[in-house]
């Protein structure tokens, strides 16, 4: 029999709790540059902020574009490094493994390509043989179209550890924001063990 809390759609996994938070109402970035351009030091500072306009003109890329996941550990042989810019589902097979009580940071590599994207959130879920046992929510922010990818870190974290937490863990990721917009969902594993190697 499938399990309830599995069989949701990652998206539909949102904050148990809501807080009738209503994103302020969206503007193009033309909209904004076009605000108070009589007011010489203003319009500066927007271009410092937003830059002078859209970076991709193409409306068939997307406006938000994850391109790379990485569990930044000190204490690791090697970057983990996960490229979402290709094949998802591989990745959904693929095993991650992390030594139990280490320290590691999940930095998040994306493009804003044309429009001012608001209260970007990267959610974490954590399952272990098939029941939800963690549930992360980083609130990345607000960022504007520009060429180079922004990067956000999240704070640092310790890997659980003990004889009881080792093995496999399923997660489910996604990007999303104020409105809700999937930017990006995908799947992967990731093993603790008592060494790296092992």
């Amino acid at each position: 029999m499938a399990d309830k809390e599995t069989d949701k759609p990652i998206g539909e996994e949102e904050d148990e709790t809501d807080l009738n938070y209503q994103p302020p109402a969206q503007k193009s970035l033309k909209e904004i540059q076009e605000l108070d351009k009589d007011d010489e030091s203003l319009t500066k500072y927007k271009q410092a902020l937003l830059g002078s306009g859209p970076v991709v003109a193409d409306p068939t890329v997307p406006n938000v574009q994850v391109t790379r996941l990485t569990l930044m550990c000190d204490q690791a042989p090697g970057p983990i490094t996960m490229d979402l810019t290709g094949d998802l589902e591989a990745l959904k097979k693929a095993n991650f493994t992390m030594k139990e009580g280490v320290d590691y940071k999940v930095k998040i590599h994306f493009k804003v390509n044309r429009e001012i994207v608001s209260g970007l959130k990267y959610v974490h879920l954590t399952y272990r043989n098939r029941l939800r046992v963690d549930k992360a929510v980083y609130m990345v922010g607000s960022y504007g179209p520009r060429a180079e990818e922004h990067e956000f870190l999240t704070p640092l974290e310790e890997a659980p550890k003990g004889m009881l937490v080792r093995g496999c863990y399923h997660i489910k990721s996604y990007f999303t924001d104020d409105d809700k917009t999937d930017h990006l969902s995908w799947e992967w594993n990731l093993h603790i063990k008592k060494d790296w190697d092992e």
